[in-house]
């Protein structure tokens, strides 16, 4: 993980006058205490001052809970209550300021989380931690607080790159849209696991159990980071770290299986120099997609086919600063933020509805290392 300082944004609709509501995560030091909330206003794309909604160290990731009330955050420590392991911190949302309510902190069941989410029941958090590898599961209560992990599974083995792949590397995990099955990327093991979603009808604990077939293996060396679900549940993107790549996966929610369909590169041809894709991102259109270059510092932008789901592409547009982390679009699909890292920065974008290109609006945010964006509609 960067040991620079880091942004994760969350973006919440307010409950009236029709503006949205951004929560930022980040990695706490000289230029962050925790959560910041600003206001984007989905009319003119207009973003408001930045104010203080929690105080929590290292928030890096944030994910909302479904009835938009709750928001979790993986707090990025490697030491939590004497244990070795990082955090999980639960809030209430103030639905009129925005401001933050602390419901609780768990272990996260290992070093370094690093991503989470939030099922689509509302019945359970799910942690990827990046440090040690393993992925860990905590329920919730009806009002937004947290169990401690109910299930721990640890990753095992290596792959080719020895500086990156020398043990596993859990970087990312969500739920399928039937809420049935778990996908998780391995960055250490070049592998999406698969795992079925078990959750109770009453008051049992949540957990994961193996899946047949159990994942997906990629090239070796390519340390697949993030994917992102199409909105109609048939395909998958999976963007790849280290090698730079996007690959388009058809969907068997039956099996909860992935299959390649194609691999294309995030840079330009012939790029030469050092660089690590970041984020991938479907319109909500389900009309293009759209990954993040550190590095080129760029945005790619591609074409779905509707039939295949295979890639075309678009435009490849510099994302204003550096180290383009995270980035998402509001809940219309006009605006698009890109939080620049090392440029302590979130970058505006206007959508094309109609091409998917993207054109910086000049809209600027200036925040302590930003890095990652999500929308929720009122």
């Amino acid at each position: 993980m960067a040991a620079a300082l880091l942004i994760h944004c969350e973006i919440v609709e307010a409950q009236s006058g029709g503006s949205e509501l951004v929560f930022i995560g980040t990695y706490t030091g000289a230029k962050s205490q925790g959560i910041y909330l600003t206001h984007l206003d989905p009319a003119s794309g207009r973003l408001g001052p930045l104010e203080l909604a929690a105080k929590t160290e290292n928030p890096t990731f944030l994910a909302l809970h479904p009835n938009r009330r709750f928001l979790y955050a993986a707090n990025e420590i490697d030491n939590f209550g004497g244990q070795r392991s990082g955090a999980v911190s639960g809030f209430r949302i103030d639905p009129q300021s925005g401001k933050l309510t602390l419901l609780g902190q768990q272990p996260s069941g290992g070093g370094g989380p690093c991503h989470l989410a939030v099922d689509g029941a509302g019945r359970c958090v799910l942690v990827a931690n990046y440090g040690s590898g393993s992925l860990a599961v905590l329920g919730l209560g009806d009002d937004g607080s947290l169990d401690p992990p109910s299930s721990v599974l640890q990753h095992h083995g290596s792959s080719v790159n020895p500086q990156r792949q020398a043990g596993p590397h859990a970087h990312f995990i969500t739920t399928d849209p039937a809420n049935r099955f778990a996908l998780a990327c391995d960055l250490g093991l070049d592998k999406v696991f698969i795992y079925r979603l078990n959750i109770p009808a009453a008051d049992g604990t949540p957990g994961l159990t193996t899946n047949d077939p159990p994942w997906l293996q990629v090239k070796p060396g390519s340390g697949p980071r993030h994917l992102a679900f199409h909105p109609n549940g048939r395909f998958v993107y999976l963007i790849s770290e280290l090698g730079c790549t996007l690959t388009a996966c058809s969907y068997d929610a039956k099996r909860g299986a992935l299959d390649k369909v194609q691999v294309v590169s995030t840079l330009p041809e012939g790029f030469k120099g050092d660089n690590i894709s970041a984020e991938v991102q479907v319109h909500p259109s389900g009309r293009f997609v759209y990954g993040s270059n550190r590095g080129d510092d760029s945005i790619v932008v591609f074409a779905i086919d509707p039939n295949s789901g295979k890639l075309s592409f678009i435009q490849r547009v510099s994302t204003q600063g550096k180290t383009p982390r995270h980035f998402a679009f509001d809940t219309t699909g006009q605006w698009l933020l890109c939080e620049d890292q090392d440029s302590d920065r979130v970058v505006e974008f206007a959508v094309d509805a109609a091409t998917g290109r993207l054109t910086p609006t000049g809209q600027t945010l200036q925040v302590g290392a930003p890095v990652c964006a999500v929308f929720l509609s009122e």
